[in-house]
């Protein structure tokens, strides 16, 4: 409850000297239970135990969203604008990529908005072009974990919202 990022099978494991295949079953059952199924049965519990970014954490179950959203950010708000948004799907999808590339793809300029992105945590200098030298962006663990996902897999096939060829004609006609 206290950390601030998802913490892994393996760090639980080692913290408590216990096997990681001991670790992964009581949280297993944990999530179960809080879930009000399993051998325990009951109602589920105000929170719930997820696995996202590589990790466990807990979180306030999603038909009370709007009460811990009220209470906790009390009218700040902080959202991404729409070029932010792009910038990092653009990113999601074809990381690692440079800001260049990223800046070919939108069409506009992402220096800010890279910055702005990493600075929040949610994009990532990982590596250098070996050819050119530009930094190489890619998101971040936290990126996971505020899309709710354990892993880039889990994100979303863009390919059937993109036009098909036979589309793509009419487009030019």
């Amino acid at each position: 409850m206290v950390a601030d990022r998802p913490v892994s099978d393996f760090d639980l494991a080692e913290v408590l000297s216990v096997p990681v295949a001991e670790i992964r079953a009581t949280l297993d059952s944990l999530r179960a239970e809080y879930d009000g199924v399993g051998p325990a049965g009951g109602v589920p519990r105000g929170f719930e135990l997820r696995k996202v970014g590589g990790g466990w954490r807990f979180y306030s179950r999603a038909e009370f969203a709007p009460l811990v959203q009220a209470f906790v950010l009390e009218g700040q708000t902080s959202r991404l604008s729409q070029a932010a948004m792009e910038t990092l799907a653009v990113v999601a999808y074809r990381q690692p990529v440079s800001r260049a590339r990223v800046s070919a793809i939108r069409g506009v300029n992402v220096d800010g908005v890279i910055r702005t992105l990493v600075a929040r945590g949610l994009l990532a200098e990982v590596d250098r072009d070996p050819i050119s030298g530009a930094l190489l962006y890619a998101t971040t663990p936290y990126f996971l974990e505020k899309l709710g996902l354990d892993s880039l897999e889990e994100l979303p096939q863009i390919s059937p919202h993109l036009p098909g060829v036979d589309q793509l004609d009419e487009f030019q006609g």
